[in-house]
């Protein structure tokens, strides 16, 4: 068995640029849950209790340790690393970062909760998912609790899940539900190529570059919904169906999960730039109010989306009732056209007898009587159609 990871091993790790990611490959369904339904404890649970969901994934610790010289990446083996050697690495002035994804094992998120000297009731909200968007303030220590989504590979739905923040003076812990999926790719790039000034910063720069990406990570969801939407409305004018409809309410639910997923982050976002924490340098507050400026965007284009998601139900119900006036102008046509031969056909249907009077019928008696019977009801359509021809009620027939 090898050896337990020390601080001298985490710092002779290979280097954090010749480290392979992995592959993205999806977690979860396309359903989305209709609405997010925020963790809560059984009545009588004790504070502090860890929930973990049966179908959890098991956790993956990943550790990345940069300074402007270097950066190194090491993915520590659960059966080999301690809490006290992370400890010890949180000491140094280099910026640690130490991303949890997944939240299956209880004992390494225990472990991690040492490390870090969390308060139980910090580990309860990372653990027991999900957990409303928030930010809390401890004596040396911020906790931010965030939402992230990210599109299907197929443009229809997203995945969502929670992203935890635990900052400290020279780190920063992250705890993903999942192990497979983010949008921190572009961060890590940013680290492992030195480019920008992440590695010239601290760890309040790097929590804002992940809290960023997660805000810019709802763009692309948005464009797929509104290229949904575009799709929903020529259907709902051209064809109008059934499942139609629950497209529509589908769009509405999903709106609605990604509108709570980020209306609290504006507040969390507002509360972080409003009050001053020591933990956040005057350097990266700019950029935290970038950051909201993104929120307040993603909010004004999500509130368009579902009042344009609204007016398609308008749109929908629209389209069926002039499809159906059509269909009745075609009908109520028709029926106008057959109402005088119906009269004419009724009345020679009652077979009075010429013989008696000669005012029964006589044409029963005509030699070409049947023809030009047919002839006249023929002359009546014919001039009835033409009659709405006139009108213009035949422009709209397709």
């Amino acid at each position: 068995m090898a050896p337990k990871l020390t601080p001298s091993q985490l710092k002779n790790a290979s280097r954090f640029a010749k480290t392979t990611f992995a592959k993205v490959s999806p977690f979860a369904t396309t359903d989305n849950e209709d609405y997010i339904e925020y963790h809560y404890d059984d009545v009588g649970t004790a504070p502090g209790t860890l929930s973990i969901d049966a179908d959890a994934l098991p956790s993956e610790l990943v550790l990345i340790e940069y300074s402007p010289d270097q950066a190194i990446k090491q993915t520590l083996e659960l059966d080999q690393w301690q809490p006290a050697a992370l400890k010890a690495l949180l000491e140094n002035e280099s910026v640690t970062w130490l991303d949890v994804r997944g939240l299956g094992s209880e004992a390494v998120l225990r472990g991690v909760g040492e490390a870090f000297e969390l308060h139980r009731l910090v580990l309860e909200d990372v653990v027991n998912v999900p957990q409303r968007p928030k930010l809390e303030q401890y004596e040396e220590q911020l906790v931010i609790i965030s939402r992230m989504v990210t599109p299907h590979g197929d443009g229809h739905g997203f995945f969502n899940e929670q992203v935890a923040f635990v900052l400290g003076p020279h780190y920063l812990l992250t705890v993903q539900e999942e192990p497979e999926l983010d949008c921190f790719a572009s961060v890590r790039d940013r680290i492992r190529h030195n480019r920008g000034q992440i590695r010239h910063l601290g760890s309040d720069y790097l929590a804002y570059a992940l809290i960023d990406s997660i805000i810019d990570g709802f763009f692309p969801v948005l464009e797929d919904f509104g290229e949904l939407i575009e799709e929903l409305e020529e259907e709902a004018i051209r064809n109008p169906s059934r499942a139609t409809v629950e497209k529509i309410y589908r769009l509405r639910r999903e709106l609605m999960v990604l509108r709570r997923a980020i209306w609290p982050q504006r507040a969390m976002l507002n509360q972080l730039i409003r009050d001053s924490s020591p933990l956040i340098s005057a350097e990266v507050l700019p950029h935290l109010q970038d950051c909201y400026d993104h929120v307040v965007q993603v909010l004004d284009i999500l509130e368009s989306y579902r009042e344009l998601a609204t007016s398609l139900m308008d749109m929908y119900l629209s389209s069926v009732s002039n499809r159906m006036n059509e269909v009745m102008k075609v009908l109520t046509i028709i029926s106008t056209i057959f109402i005088p031969l119906s009269f004419v056909v009724g009345l020679y249907g009652m077979n009075f007898n010429a013989e008696v009077s000669p005012w029964n019928m006589p044409e029963l008696q005509w030699t070409y009587g049947y023809p030009l019977c047919l002839l006249a009801m023929g002359a009546i359509a014919g001039g009835l159609i033409v009659f709405f021809w006139r009108k213009g009620w035949f422009e709209d027939f397709s």
